[in-house]
């Protein structure tokens, strides 16, 4: 599903502010799996998450998501890609104050011209796949921060994406609520949707498949010798 070889960015290259961020980096990521990618700040997984998910590109190296190499692709296709093939969980859960939680999870699919009776229904269907059939009227003020993450997640489902990428998913969370979501995660990946978590901490990236540690631009699988 994912692939990655000598994978590598450069920001200011050439210049007294040169920064290698990502540095060779081989990644390979079966269709299913659950992965956990940890590091501190400024170890490079945020950039490498950006490459993940189309949001940049790289200066060196190949990237190839769900057999399509992104390199080839123009701005528009690499647009059709990530609305077709990734969802994005963060954080901040990013949700519009004034909207419920339903119109929040439809949203996306205004953009691709689904007819309004489908986006409901299809939202309705996202919310009740992570809980929340009974509270798709409430505005993001009116729910808990695990609920609107939850929210968050099936507005990440909605267009049906393989590969779901979720930056600190739990930062904003209790461990309580941090344990529901991650185990809402596991439970993505036995339905088949392939799962990448970036994280600092190492409670959090246990839940995972395997877990790759990242340390000045390199990835190394964990407990791995480097």
């Amino acid at each position: 599903m994912i692939r990655t070889e000598r994978l590598t960015k450069v920001y200011a290259a050439g210049t007294e502010a040169e920064v290698a961020a990502l540095r060779g980096v081989d990644l390979e990521i079966a269709h299913g799996e659950f992965v956990a990618i940890m590091g501190p700040s400024g170890s490079g997984k945020s950039t490498l998450m950006n490459m993940l998910g189309c949001l940049d590109t790289p200066t060196g190296g190949s990237y190839h998501c769900d057999g399509t190499d992104v390199s080839t692709l123009d701005a528009e296709e690499l647009a059709v890609l990530r609305r077709d093939k990734i969802g994005f969980v963060f954080q901040g859960f990013n949700l519009l104050p004034r909207m419920t939680a339903l119109e929040n999870v439809a949203m996306p699919l205004a953009y691709t011209g689904v007819p309004a009776a489908e986006r409901a229904a299809r939202a309705h269907e996202a919310l009740a796949s992570v809980g929340l059939a009974n509270r798709e009227s409430h505005r993001p003020s009116e729910l808990s921060g695990g609920q609107q993450q939850r929210v968050a997640i099936a507005r990440a489902l909605i267009n049906r994406p393989p590969v779901l990428l979720a930056d600190e998913p739990t930062g904003a969370l209790d461990s309580r609520t941090g344990e529901e979501i991650l185990e809402l995660f596991r439970r993505l990946r036995e339905d088949g949707h392939t799962v990448v978590l970036i994280t600092h901490d190492a409670e959090v990236a246990a839940h995972a498949d395997r877990t790759y540690a990242m340390h000045d631009g390199e990835l190394h699988l964990q407990g791995a010798p480097a």
